[in-house]
C-alpha cells in the first residue's frame, strides 16, 4: 500500500510569521473554531476525533478521541492539561510547534475543551522552555485581544481561558499524573492508577490530558475532515503523520514529520542520510531512554516500521515505559 507524504504540524515551519496571529489567520488559521463553534454538537466532535484515527502523540499511542469520551459530563469542573514538559532526552519536538506555531496549539486546545465542555486548560511548559513559553504567552495575549479566548468565543456562548505553568526541570513530570501533582503545587510524583485522570484529575476533577504534537493536529482535522487524516499512514489503527527526531550519528539529523508507517530504516537513511562519515549502525533507540534498542540487524532489514504497534510487536515502543514520554525519537549510534 502507497503511503501519502504531506505535512500536517509542520506545514508552516517555513513561514516566520506563522508565530504571529496576523500569519497564522492568513494561512487559514482560527477557521476550524469558527466551523464548529455554536454550530457542531460537542459529541460529534469526539466522534469525528474517532473516526479519524489519531492517537496519542506523546508515546502512548491511545485514541484521542476515545480518551475524551471517558471524561464524565456530570461533572464539573472539567480540566485540559497539556503536556509540554518534553525532558526526553533526544526528543526536541514539542518545543519547536510552540515556538513556531503557537496559534495552531491554542486552536488545537479550544477544540478540545469545546468537545469535552472544559473552560479551564492548562499548558504545562518545560522550565527550561524560555523561547517556547514566551512564543506561547505572546499568541495567547494575541488570542486574547481578538476574542479567540475569554467569555464567549465568537458569540458561540463557549468561554474558555488558557493559562501556561512552567515546571522546575523534573523530568518525572513529564509523566501525566507526576505532571498534575507538580501543577497542584506538589512534588512532582506519579500518582496510583486507577482512579484515572479522566475521572479523578486536577484537583481530584475529571481531567484530559494531551500531548502539544497531539492537540495541533485538530484543527488540521476538522478543516479537512477525519477521512483525509485517516488516508494517511500506515493502516486504520495507525494514522496521520508523526514528528520524529533524529539525533545521534545521522548524517542529517533533525526534526522530520513523516507518514506512520515509514521504517526505521527508510526514515534514518532515505531522509536522514545514513550514519554519519558512512559508519556502521550500531543500534537506534525508537522511543525514550528507556526503551529497548533496535539493532542493526532489525533496522537494516526494513521490517520494524516506525508506528505504535509495529514497535509494540518489535519489543520496543515509541515512547518511555512510563507510557506517556515524548515519542518518534530515532539515536542511532555507530560502531567507531
Amino acid at each position: 500500500m502507497a503511503i501519502r507524504f504531506e505535512k500536517i504540524v509542520t506545514g508552516r515551519f517555513g513561514n516566520p510569521e506563522a508565530a504571529t496571529l496576523a500569519g497564522y489567520e492568513a494561512t487559514g488559521g482560527y477557521q476550524a473554531i469558527r466551523q464548529i463553534f455554536g454550530k457542531t454538537e460537542p459529541k460529534d466532535i469526539i466522534e469525528r476525533l474517532k473516526a479519524s484515527g489519531l492517537r496519542g502523540r506523546g508515546g502512548a499511542g491511545f485514541p484521542c478521541g476515545l480518551k475524551w469520551s471517558f471524561v464524565p459530563q456530570d461533572l464539573s469542573p472539567r480540566y485540559l492539561a497539556v503536556n509540554g514538559d518534553e525532558g526526553e532526552p533526544g526528543t526536541f519536538k514539542d518545543r519547536e510547534l510552540m515556538i513556531r506555531d503557537p496559534h495552531q496549539l491554542i486552536e488545537g486546545i479550544l477544540i478540545a475543551c469545546y468537545a469535552v465542555g472544559i473552560q479551564k486548560a492548562y499548558i504545562y511548559i518545560r522550565g527550561e522552555f524560555d523561547a517556547p513559553w514566551r512564543a506561547v504567552e505572546r499568541a495567547l495575549g494575541e488570542a486574547y485581544a481578538r476574542g479567540y479566548l475569554g467569555p464567549d468565543i465568537l458569540g458561540s456562548g463557549f468561554g474558555c481561558d488558557i493559562y501556561t505553568h512552567r515546571g522546575a526541570g523534573a523530568y518525572i513530570c513529564g509523566e501525566e499524573t507526576g505532571l498534575l501533582e507538580s501543577l497542584e503545587g506538589k512534588r512532582g510524583h506519579p500518582r496510583l492508577k486507577p482512579p484515572f485522570p479522566a475521572v479523578v484529575g486536577l484537583y481530584g476533577k475529571p481531567t484530559v490530558i494531551n500531548n502539544v504534537e497531539t492537540l495541533s493536529n485538530l484543527p488540521h482535522i476538522i478543516t479537512n475532515g477525519a477521512e483525509w487524516f485517516a488516508g494517511i499512514g500506515l493502516d486504520e489503527k495507525n494514522t496521520g503523520t508523526r514528528m520524529y527526531c533524529v539525533s545521534g550519528h545521522a548524517a542529517r539529523p533533525g526534526l522530520y514529520e513523516l507518514p506512520l508507517g515509514l521504517t526505521c530504516e527508510e526514515i534514518l537513511y532515505g531522509h536522514a542520510g545514513g550514519i554519519r562519515g558512512g559508519k556502521a549502525l550500531k543500534g537506534v533507540i525508537p522511543g525514550g531512554a528507556s526503551a529497548p534498542v533496535l539493532t542493526a540487524q532489525e533496522v537494516l532489514e526494513g521490517k520494524v516500521k516506525m508506528d505504535f504497534d509495529s514497535l509494540a510487536r518489535a519489543g520496543s515502543m515509541g515512547g518511555s515505559l512510563d507510557d506517556v514520554r515524548h515519542g518518534g525519537h530515532i539515536l542511532p549510534a555507530h560502531e567507531g
